[in-house]
């Protein structure tokens, strides 16, 4: 290859500034999500080496791997583009030193931050308890018990985004996708503390998969994970009419380990813990009710 040919294909000095800008937008759009690197090149489609020069501004990228890029982390190609200025320095670093913590020392950073430079007051989070947890753990029986003893409104959060999209939970995500989903949760959720001072939430099992999402849940409500065992959510959810679990089930429980397993240290955030295992019902809302008592 001649001389004229290589210097053809690098990329010239002057625009160094502006991939090293791209690179910085699309590592910023990246941490906002809570993705890993690993996590957004299995999203996008696009390899970790490739992101990993993008992110460090030595990727020359095409605009339709860029697209890819950009549909992953739910921006747009003129955010990702856009020439504004790039993040300090500083902050730079603290996103990466950030991105290698786990999510419980994450926890512990935001309440160091949280304390030093200020957040809404933890009384009034307390006023609003939100229940996470698998399907079956016992969520809606709990809520409506508790939202009844403390003369609150209950929400349903999966509830809302079906009247929200005027389409049951599961048409949405064959019609529309996952992200879409995730948009109408994040909305819905929005509202509900918005017009809420005072409310029990049940929220759908998988809106700590949605970092932004489950932040906005926990810096603005009390959050109780609901839990029981592998066999209890599936016979509940049986017990509710659901028989589909009932057509392969070995292979449902496999998955359905997977997804705790998956999830434990995201559920294990949440202010507090109710164990539902081999217990009643009244037990259970006993315990509950104690628990928020306790800590309101």
């Amino acid at each position: 290859m001649s001389d004229s040919s290589q210097q053809a294909l690098q990329t010239p000095h002057n625009d160094e500034p502006y991939l090293q800008q791209l690179g910085a937008h699309v590592r910023d759009a990246r941490a906002r999500q809570g993705l890993s690197r690993k996590g957004l090149a299995a999203k996008s489609g696009v390899s970790e080496r490739y992101l990993a020069q993008l992110e460090s501004g030595q990727g020359n990228i095409s605009i339709l791997l860029l697209r890819q890029v950009a549909t992953a982390l739910g921006a747009s190609l003129t955010e990702l583009l856009g020439e504004r200025d790039i993040h300090p320095i500083e902050l730079t670093l603290l996103i990466q030193y950030l991105e290698k913590l786990s999510p419980k020392k994450l926890t512990q950073a935001k309440a160091i931050l949280s304390s030093a430079f200020g957040e809404q007051d933890p009384l009034a989070r307390h006023q609003r308890i939100a229940l996470i947890g698998l399907r079956g753990a016992g969520k809606s029986t709990l809520g409506v018990g508790l939202a009844a003893h403390l003369g609150v409104p209950f929400i349903e959060l999966d509830d809302e985004i079906e009247r929200e999209a005027g389409v049951p939970a599961a048409e949405i995500f064959s019609l529309y996708g996952q992200n879409a989903y995730r948009r109408l949760e994040k909305r819905c959720l929005e509202r509900i503390i918005e017009h809420h001072d005072h409310v029990v939430i049940a929220a759908g099992g998988g809106i700590v998969s949605d970092a932004p999402t489950y932040e906005l849940l926990r810096a603005a409500c009390y959050t109780v994970w609901v839990k029981a065992s592998p066999e209890e959510h599936m016979q509940r959810v049986i017990a509710q009419g659901d028989l589909r679990p009932m057509h392969g089930r070995e292979e449902a429980m496999a998955d359905l380990r997977r997804i705790l397993a998956e999830r434990n240290e995201l559920y294990g955030l949440a202010d507090a813990v109710i164990d539902t295992a081999n217990k009643t019902v009244d037990a259970s809302q006993k315990e509950l009710q104690n628990m928020y008592n306790i800590s309101s």
